[in-house]
């Protein structure tokens, strides 16, 4: 069966083969999506929270991606392109003028 993937997806990692932290940030939806685009791209891919007790380390925490150490370089590859590219962002500013018309005079 094909898949869309660049790469065919292996087993996930076993506990003792070395991951290394390619991502992190404050935002868990973030590593969300950044973990779909590494596991679209067949690269495994997992999360980690960093989160600390917030009543005595407040602020402190987030979230990191971990990959295996052979998938690393392209997964910053990956991770940088897609940062680079152009939003894609369906709430830019459009002048609706231009889609309805001018209102009806009264």
């Amino acid at each position: 069966m094909a898949t869309n993937s660049a790469r065919e997806p292996r087993e996930r990692p076993k506990p003792d083969e070395k991951l290394v932290k390619v991502f992190d940030t404050e935002q868990e939806s973030e590593a969300l999506i950044v973990r779909g685009l590494l596991e679209s791209s067949g690269i495994d891919a997992d999360i980690t929270s960093l989160d600390a007790p917030q009543d005595i380390l407040p602020g402190v925490g987030g979230t990191v991606i971990l990959v295996r150490e052979e998938d690393a370089a392209e997964a910053r590859r990956l991770i940088e392109e897609y940062r680079q590219s152009p939003a894609n962002d369906d709430t830019a500013e459009v002048d609706i003028s231009e889609h309805i018309g001018e209102p009806p005079e009264r």
